[in-house]
């Protein structure tokens, strides 16, 4: 394959990720199509133009007789399963996956004996709808976009992971799976938890307390509207990293508490938390330039590059 060339794309859930990043593909040029457990779902897919269908032998076929790039788009729960039919029908494709947890899908894939073509992936971006009909190929755009750089990554599945994530508007973040983990469950499952906590506390004050509810509690809520059982199925497979991070959460918020019931202050918990979103606010993104797939400890340069904040926006 040229540089210019785009392996056809198999995403396998078509659901808000995968759906939106089969428009998303498709928009870029990509030969793509999809699979999706629910035959009303791949119909509305059908629907609005694009190739869905709940045969995934069918799908999988395809896929090994085009060599297609396969991005795994189900929910934790699901990616054993599915992993089981990709190792059957589809052994020799690239592979992927948009799972919001890396380290079980990795032991999952390695399980299956499919570790030498994979390459995990993330996009970090979404909504709290679900579903063929919330998908949107511009989800992507402007967004960071996980790639993984673990031990033994090759330099072909990887390139063809990252090309993709660029076409879809992303920029790519390398890392490595447990330190990706730990990253987001502090900025993704975390708040997933926390907002649920601050629904619970807001209709505990009544009808006269949600009735007030503006803009803050909208915000910090936002996630809460996200199904359950989806919630669950991206907070649980990370618990241990979401254990340290709402252990560490819970301290603060026990200072907190004690400073405000003692000294009638909460300087110190305010103090630090404009700090700590000021530095937020001011991160900059760099772009990685010098290191090509391939290259002589191209994987530990890209490792040490995200950690410091690097990003890929181009391979050319």
């Amino acid at each position: 394959m040229t540089r210019d060339q785009k392996a056809p794309v198999c995403v396998l859930g078509a659901g808000l990720i995968g759906g939106s990043l089969l428009r998303a593909a498709v928009g870029a040029g990509y030969d793509a199509w999809g699979y999706n457990r629910s035959e009303p779902g791949a119909l509305a897919a059908r629907v609005d133009g694009f190739d869905v269908t709940s045969d995934l032998l069918g799908v999988l076929t395809r896929a090994a007789d085009t060599d297609a790039l396969i991005v795994v788009a189900v929910p934790m729960p699901a990616v054993d399963h599915i992993l089981a039919q990709v190792s059957t029908f589809a052994p020799r494709c690239a592979l992927t996956d948009v799972v919001s947890v890396k380290a079980p899908v990795a032991a999952a894939v390695h399980k299956h004996g499919l570790s030498t073509r994979y390459v995990g992936g993330h996009p970090m971006a979404g909504t709290s709808e679900s579903g063929w009909a919330a998908t949107d190929p511009g989800l992507f755009r402007g967004a960071a976009w996980a790639v993984g750089v673990d031990e033994g990554t090759h330099p072909e599945p990887w390139t063809q992971v990252a090309r993709l994530a660029l076409a879809c508007g992303s920029v790519v973040v390398p890392v490595v799976a447990d330190e990706h983990d730990r990253a987001v469950a502090r900025i993704s499952h975390l708040p997933h938890v926390l907002a649920e906590a601050l629904a619970i506390a807001g209709a505990g004050g009544g009808d006269l307390a949600l009735g007030l509810a503006a803009g803050s509690f909208r915000d910090g809520t936002r996630v809460a509207a996200t199904a359950p059982a989806l919630v669950r199925a991206i907070c649980e497979p990370n618990s241990e990293a979401l254990l340290d991070a709402l252990n560490d959460t819970l301290t603060v918020l026990a200072a907190a508490r004690d400073s405000l019931r003692d000294a009638g202050s909460l300087a110190d918990l305010v103090d630090a938390g404009f700090a700590a979103r000021q530095r937020y606010d001011m991160a900059q993104r760099w772009e990685i330039t010098d290191i090509r797939p391939g290259d002589h400890d191209w994987l530990e340069q890209l490792r040490e590059a995200g950690r410091r904040g690097g990003v890929v926006t181009s391979l050319d």
